[in-house]
């Protein structure tokens, strides 16, 4: 259990009404590291004699994706799509490991140079055969810079060889360290050695994407009708902003063991809309649970509330290269004067911890440090805010103004009308305006960066410290926030080669000491996983990072 803050324990003193009255108003809505092998933990198992004669799930699923290109795309909505259209080298199992896919076996010496064995019956939904030569494509493909990726920084991460130059544009796509040995066996060279290089692999990113229908059909390939994939279900429906259906493959290699015929995802922003559908029996599997109802639910419906901890964290990203939140004295005002207990424990509810580091204490191979900010109650927390802001030079006479930027949810306003609140009541001197933006166009001002303050939330590709500081890397793919610190650089690139675990962990605590000194982004709360499953839906499990596979899943004679 990831462990309180010790602040958790000291009395409460400063006055809650004016945010629980906003939220209120809100109601109605030590030695070296091994590879990931094979996990020991079994699938679920299926009790055939109970199968419904319907096998078609219908799931929520939260938003319109971006797009159906696994290189093209950089949320979990579009994530939780594609593991089930496409098949990576390995994927993840329901205790953090990963299970075979493509690759049915790997190996290493040295966790420099990774040898995969392809299985020889893996085939595209046309029939064409999964080839190495295809993930050769699709890699190099992912890095280069013409595709434009906000994932071409993965493979670089991972230290495959010339990655960060070939996306840069300062070598060709050719000359990215995947070969293709025959047609079965694929050889990953990376520039030093990588442990946990294989956990790396489940990200959708790193799928293959079938040559010959990219390069007919271009930007269109992900069409129904054109997109050709290697998952255990193929495309037949796409209306935007209603459904996305897929039907089971029968080519997959492992058909004989997918059950559900059918896959109806329903893209439902509000979480109050999708969880109506779900208590009135339109849908098996909701993506999101509005939090004034979770209270409810885990009375009425226990057996049906999913609850998981999660390798994500919850934040408020700063635009460093603006005024004034160039002024870290700024950034670690509005960071100090949030009361994480209140937001973890009321106004969320759903099991979420308080975040003081960008890292989740779940995260295998991390030790949270006692930075300074986090050891104080929340009062000091507050009194330290209110000294920063005034040294900035913000009072009654010049006010701070900015905008809080969000995507359209309901919790996500939630969250922030209780912040604002909490600025306003600790910090006085402050004027916010709440900005809220559809999915995409969200993602779109994230990416230019063109914000005062934004809600983000950063979900682990893999489970290793990295996948969460990474994030915040000066050429990181994803770091919105546009932070730079050469110390922090440099220690996650020494963190990247120590095949010492314990090596490796002092180096992160190192790293989570800068950010809390710097203050880049504002860590609120760590996430846990948190779905509404029927009981007549068979085979959910979901890993630390939510990864589930409609593959697994069956539906229950009911």
């Amino acid at each position: 259990m990831m462990r309180r803050n010790q602040s958790s324990n000291l009395r409460r003193t400063w006055y809650l009404g004016p945010v629980l009255t906003a939220l209120f108003a809100l109601a109605g809505c030590g030695g070296p590291s091994e590879p990931a092998a094979e996990s020991s933990t079994p699938a679920v198992k299926l009790d055939s004699s109970r199968l419904a004669a319907d096998q078609t799930l219908v799931r929520g699923g939260s938003s319109e994706p971006e797009s159906l290109d696994p290189h093209k795309i950089s949320g979990t909505v579009e994530s939780a799509l594609l593991r089930d259209l496409l098949e990576t080298l390995v994927i993840a199992a329901p205790d953090g490991g990963v299970r075979p896919a493509v690759a049915e076996s790997w190996e290493t010496t040295d966790h420099q140079t990774y040898i995969f064995n392809l299985r020889e019956d893996a085939k595209w939904s046309n029939g064409d055969p999964v080839t190495a030569q295809d993930f050769v494509y699709s890699w190099r493909r992912l890095v280069d810079p013409a595709t434009a990726s906000k994932y071409a920084w993965y493979l670089a991460a991972g230290k495959v060889a010339n990655a960060q130059d070939i996306s840069e544009g300062k070598q060709p796509p050719e000359n990215l360290g995947v070969e293709a040995v025959d047609t079965h066996t694929l050889k990953v060279s990376l520039e030093v050695p990588v442990p946990y290089f294989v956990s790396m692999l489940v990200h959708v990113s790193t799928s293959p994407v079938h040559k010959d229908t990219v390069e007919q059909y271009g930007d269109q390939w992900t069409r129904v009708g054109n997109f050709v994939g290697n998952g255990a279900f193929k495309l037949t429906e796409w209306v935007v902003n209603e459904r996305i259906e897929y039907v089971k493959n029968d080519l997959y290699w492992d058909a004989a063991n997918v059950k559900l015929q059918k896959v109806r995802n329903l893209p439902i922003a509000s979480p109050n809309a999708e969880l109506k559908r779900y208590e009135a029996g339109e849908i098996d599997f909701a993506y999101e649970i509005p939090i004034e109802h979770i209270s409810r639910l885990k009375k009425e419906r226990p057996d049906e509330v999913k609850t998981t901890p999660y390798i994500g964290t919850y934040y408020y990203e700063f635009n460093n290269t603006k005024a004034p939140f160039d002024d870290a004295r700024v950034r670690k005002a509005l960071a100090y004067a949030i009361d994480r207990e209140i937001m973890a424990y009321k106004v969320m509810g759903r099991g979420e911890e308080p975040a003081f580091h960008l890292t989740p204490a779940v995260v295998k191979g991390f030790d949270a440090p006692p930075t300074a900010w986090s050891q104080k109650s929340q009062q000091d927390r507050a009194a330290k805010a209110r000294e920063l802001l005034a040294e900035a030079g913000y009072n009654a006479q010049n006010p701070l103004k900015f905008s809080i930027l969000y995507n359209t949810n309901d919790n996500h306003k939630k969250v922030a009308v209780a912040i604002s609140a909490m600025w306003k009541q600790n910090l006085q001197h402050v004027d916010v305006t709440l900005e809220n933006q559809e999915w995409k166009t969200y993602l779109s001002t994230r990416a230019n960066t063109d914000f005062d303050i934004a809600r983000a939330g950063w979900i682990g590709d893999y489970n290793e410290p990295s996948t969460m500081l990474k994030l915040l890397l000066t050429d990181g793919g994803s770091n919105y926030a546009k932070y730079s610190n050469p110390m922090y650089d440099a220690l996650l690139a020494k963190s990247s080669q120590e095949m010492d675990m314990t090596k490796r962990a002092e180096y992160y605590a190192q790293a989570e000491e800068i950010l809390a000194e710097d203050m880049p982004i504002a860590p609120i709360y760590q996430y846990v996983i948190q779905h509404m499953v029927k009981p007549h839906v068979g085979g959910y499990a979901a890993d630390p990072l939510d990864n589930y596979y409609s593959k697994d899943m069956w539906i229950i004679e009911h």
